[in-house]
């Protein structure tokens, strides 16, 4: 019996040191994110960044919303003011995207478009 006690000695002894060594990992862990964390509330700082583009930043470029930056709710498109404007027909406007009516495709091939854009 002394082998046995003797090898649960020496198992509680290395368990001992194992919980010792995690406890100084978890520790030199920590402060290591702890010096990452300062970096990058300084660097947040210096660039004038709030902690809602940090947040967003980290959540895989999504705004608090739950959008990406820059893009609209389906079907909320914003208006876009008119850029053209007919010369015969003051009522008839086109933004300059999409397809251009025909007036626009008139005035083109004749080289006048630019005698309908809207100042």
């Amino acid at each position: 019996m002394p082998r046995t006690a003797n090898t649960s000695t020496q198992i509680a002894k290395l368990q001992k040191q194992l919980a010792a060594l995690e406890k100084k990992q978890a520790a030199a862990s920590n402060a290591r994110k702890s010096k990452a964390l300062a970096k990058i509330v300084q660097l947040a700082k210096d660039a004038g960044l709030s902690a809602a583009d940090v947040s967003a930043a980290l959540k895989g470029g999504k705004t608090p919303r739950g959008r990406k930056p820059g893009l609209k709710k389906a079907g909320t498109g914003a208006k876009v003011a008119p850029k053209y404007r007919n010369p015969a027909n003051a009522e008839q406007t086109w933004t300059g995207r999409g397809k251009s009516p025909v007036w626009v495709a008139e005035l083109k091939a004749a080289g006048k478009l630019d005698t309908a854009l809207i100042k």
